[in-house]
This record gives C-alpha cells, sequence and structure tokens, in this order.
C-alpha cells in the first residue's frame, strides 16, 4: 500500500513541467516526512534546494579559506556534487530568506563557478538549523562551532565577532564555553579590539595598593 502511494506520488511530480514547480513540491513531501521522522530534531534529516537568490551570505564570518583550497572545493563540488548541505538559518517568514550559517564557501562555488550554477539550476542545498537559534549572537556562535575546527579565522574579525558578543551582554564564560576557546585566548582578541570600550562597564581588582608612606609620595612625585 505504501509503496503503491510513493509511487503514485512520484508519478504526479514527475508530470510537473517547471523546475522550480517541482522542486518546491518536492520541499513540502521533505518538510512533511521531517515532522514525522524520527529524527526530527536533527537539521540533516531534512535538505532543501532553495533559490540562490534566496540565500544570503551573513555579515561575520571570519573563516578564510585560500585561492588552492577554493580551487579544491570547486573541483570537489564538480566531481563528487554537493555532498555536504549548506547550514542556514530560516528568515522566510520575514522576508523570503535564508542566512548562511555554515558552508560560505560551498555557496560561493554555486554561484561564481557557471558550470556548477547550471548544474543544479541556480538552486543550493541547505538544512535548516533548529529555530531556537533566533538570537544573532547564537547564530553567530552556530557559524564559530561550525568553522573552528577545519578552517583558518583572521584574528580581526574574531575580534570583532568577540567584541559584538560582548555588546550583547554576554561574559567571557559564555564565549569561551560556546566557541569553544579558553579564557586566555578570549582576553587576547579583546586586547585586540582594545580594552578600554570592552571592559569600560568592568570592575578590576587592584594590581597592588600603596602600603607605605613612602609608595604615596613616590606616586605624588610622579604626578607633579
Amino acid at each position: 500500500m505504501i509503496n503503491k502511494t510513493i509511487k503514485a506520488l512520484c508519478e504526479k511530480i514527475e508530470k510537473i513541467e517547471s523546475n522550480g514547480e517541482k522542486i518546491k513540491v518536492i520541499n513540502e513531501v521533505k518538510k512533511k516526512l521531517h515532522e514525522i521522522s524520527p529524527f526530527k530534531n536533527e537539521p540533516v534529516d531534512c535538505v532543501l534546494w532553495v533559490d540562490m537568490d534566496n540565500l544570503e551570505a551573513n555579515d561575520y564570518n571570519p573563516n578564510s579559506v585560500a585561492p588552492p583550497e577554493m580551487e579544491l572545493l570547486y573541483t570537489s563540488i564538480l566531481n563528487d556534487g554537493y555532498t555536504q548541505p549548506i547550514v542556514a538559518f530560516d528568515e522566510e517568514k520575514i522576508n523570503d530568506k535564508y542566512i548562511v550559517i555554515d558552508g560560505f564557501h560551498r555557496n560561493r562555488v554555486g554561484r561564481e563557478f557557471e558550470d556548477i550554477k547550471s548544474r543544479v539550476h541556480g538552486y543550493l542545498p541547505i538544512t535548516i538549523i533548529n529555530s531556537d537559534r533566533e538570537d544573532r549572537g547564537d547564530r553567530i556562535a552556530a557559524t564559530i562551532r561550525h568553522n573552528r575546527a577545519r578552517g583558518k579565522h583572521q584574528v580581526t574579525a574574531m575580534s570583532d565577532i568577540v567584541m559584538e558578543l560582548k555588546r550583547r551582554c554576554w561574559n567571557d564564560e559564555k564565549i569561551s564555553k560556546q566557541l569553544g576557546m579558553d579564557s586566555d585566548e578570549v582576553l587576547r582578541l579583546c586586547q585586540i579590539t582594545g580594552l578600554t570600550e570592552l571592559f569600560k562597564n568592568d570592575s578590576f581588582s587592584t594590581a597592588w595598593e600603596p602600603d607605605t608612606d613612602t609608595d604615596v609620595e613616590l606616586i605624588e612625585n610622579e604626578n607633579i
């Protein structure tokens, strides 16, 4: 019975002439199956194909790929196909857009190489990150976690990210835990951006305290 239903569904989808409409229907079927799947809490359980015009790169990715690695990625996708989807955040309810969380360079390959773009009909494969990642800080942290073990982060870009998370009231402990850094690394990135701005509202222990009249006198003389 199930096999007949699947066969009938496939036959109906196959008769759809427009690629765009066919992809839309297939995506809807995937979404419905995902809703009843034992793996519905795992984003990779549902890979969708979306028009690349509806997929936007994020504006904070600190991961850099050198030209040889970029060329290798192109060669991999050319010969092996897209074996990994782009991880995206769904902003569809707001403006029909998806924002790249991970896969910035897989996204680039699909756009910048005409043979790949033609082969995938102007679409890109995505999997949608869990819906509770709505806060920008959470999405930034997700990007860093995806990138950190395999890419090279530009130091200045990483310090800018730490700065933004600080402004979003993330303390050092949360940054360390969410980005997989130790406290010294967080501190170094803060120092690159500038201690004054980042720590102006923080309280610090006193490095030393004058405890003799001589020390006080020396300080006063220095200030004259």
